[in-house]
């Protein structure tokens, strides 16, 4: 099928494809007697697989170390758990992080919301901070 219609099937776009292709995520197409691109019905299913694992956060070079490894005829699904393992761990610390962020936002805010901004101390940049 020509890029056009890959693309399409996958909920993509053409650019899409020549960046994964540029970058080792999809095996160079076939070319066409005129040179388009010629990509066989299985590269479908690679490209959903690249949507979701950037649907979990996966970098473009974690996907095509498994998709190597998927090529080479071993299955990487212990080095997908791994990296999920690890996706999950940076998550929560993001987001305790983010908590904390939010929970020292939330003082200033408070001091802000009960002050006077006439009263504020010009020897200061900011009474609030």
């Amino acid at each position: 099928m020509r890029i056009g219609e890959a693309a399409q099937a996958a909920g993509m776009t053409s650019k899409t494809l020549r960046f994964y292709e540029e970058h080792g995520l999809l095996p160079a197409a076939k070319r066409t007697a005129n040179g388009y691109r010629d990509y066989p019905c299985e590269t479908i299913n690679r490209l959903e697989f690249i949507r979701r694992a950037r649907a979990a956060g996966l970098a473009l070079a974690q996907i095509r170390e498994i998709l190597r490894l998927r090529d080479a005829g071993r299955a990487p699904c212990t080095q997908v758990r791994d990296l999920l393992v690890a996706q999950l761990t940076d998550l929560d610390a993001q987001i305790a992080e983010l908590v904390a962020l939010r929970a020292n936002v939330a003082r200033y805010h408070a001091v802000v919301a009960a002050a006077d901004p006439d009263a504020c101390d010009a020897e200061r940049i900011c009474s609030y901070l």
